[in-house]
């Protein structure tokens, strides 16, 4: 087994269960966490070990060292890459695991290898699943610096030989990412519409849960989504419970952004985006007006709200 050694930062779901897949695999596993009793209680469970504070997880570790940042992208990334830098040293890895937009990690890297510290941006996918099956990781930085994390990699990914790729220079990891978060927004939008679709046909009288344990096999829309929703599906086809919001956590609109850029048309991504907005009350405005426009021409009339 790997006797390599990671530091991780930051145990939230996705880290906490890197965390614990990266000892499975036995690699040595130093944690840190702003509270650091989960750290404590992770240490326990998995045998890493939890550092007291970033100095001490930087100085447990061997150099090179390779810290692993798997926090949420923003200020609380940047706020830690700022403390670690001067406690770093040169020739050690900074790895950023964030959802981060792919231009501020470029600018990011430029600070970090200024001080002869190597840097990776590292898109990962896998959610709560990744801890099982594995991650799916998309990094990107120049060769030596993959060379440096390639070991924990291996072990994150489904299989050492793939599921992982080395996708090209600082930045494309989280580009390859973000338009992977844009196709997915596409994807779960067509799937829901669809089942939709089949619900409002009543006369038929449909069980969504078999139709989508059906096609998860031989069907050309079969995939891992389609999976957790014949999943969903088979515990509760009515979902009155759900509030009908689905958040968006911002990569699929710096695609429609990267599409627009570009000119390339990217018509389901963005419309998947909007809908996603929709569904949070961006468009009750508009909704309302269109209402009042239907009954100034036609005399048509307007619900009122209750």
């Amino acid at each position: 087994m790997s006797k390599e050694a990671i530091g991780m930062v930051g145990l939230g779901r996705m880290g906490a269960n890197m965390a614990r897949r990266l000892r499975q695999g036995g690699a040595r596993v130093v944690a840190y966490n702003r509270h650091t009793e989960k750290a404590r209680a992770l240490a326990t469970e998995t045998g890493m070990e939890a550092a007291a504070s970033l100095a001490d997880l930087v100085q447990s570790l061997p150099q090179p060292r390779v810290v692993w940042l798997m926090l949420p992208a923003g200020a609380a990334t940047a706020e830690h890459v700022q403390e670690l830098l001067p406690l770093l040293s040169a020739g050690d890895l900074l790895v950023n695991g964030a959802n981060a937009f792919y231009e501020d990690s470029m600018r990011e890297a430029q600070e970090v290898e200024a001080r002869g510290i190597h840097y990776v941006d590292a898109g990962v996918s896998g959610g709560v699943w990744g801890l099982k099956e594995g991650y799916a990781l998309m990094v990107g930085g120049k060769a030596e610096a993959v060379a440096l994390v390639e070991p924990f990699l291996k072990i994150l990914a489904p299989a050492p030989d793939h599921g992982w790729l080395h996708c090209g220079p600082v930045g494309s990891g989280h580009f390859v990412k973000m338009v992977h978060n844009g196709i997915e927004y596409g994807m779960m939008q067509a799937l829901a519409e669809g089942f939709a679709i089949l619900r409002g046909k009543e006369a038929f009288g449909l069980d969504l849960a078999k139709i989508g344990e059906m096609w998860r096999y031989g069907s050309v829309v079969r995939s891992w989504l389609l999976d957790l929703t014949a999943a969903t599906l088979a515990e509760d086809q009515e979902l009155r419970d759900i509030a009908p919001i689905v958040a968006d956590s911002g990569e699929g609109l710096w695609t429609a952004q990267a599409a627009l850029a570009q000119k390339i048309p990217a018509p389901v991504i963005t419309l998947a985006l909007q809908m996603r907005w929709a569904s949070q009350g961006r468009d009750d405005y508009a909704a309302k007006l269109l209402a009042m426009m239907r009954n100034q021409f036609g005399g048509h009339a307007v619900e009122k709200e209750h």
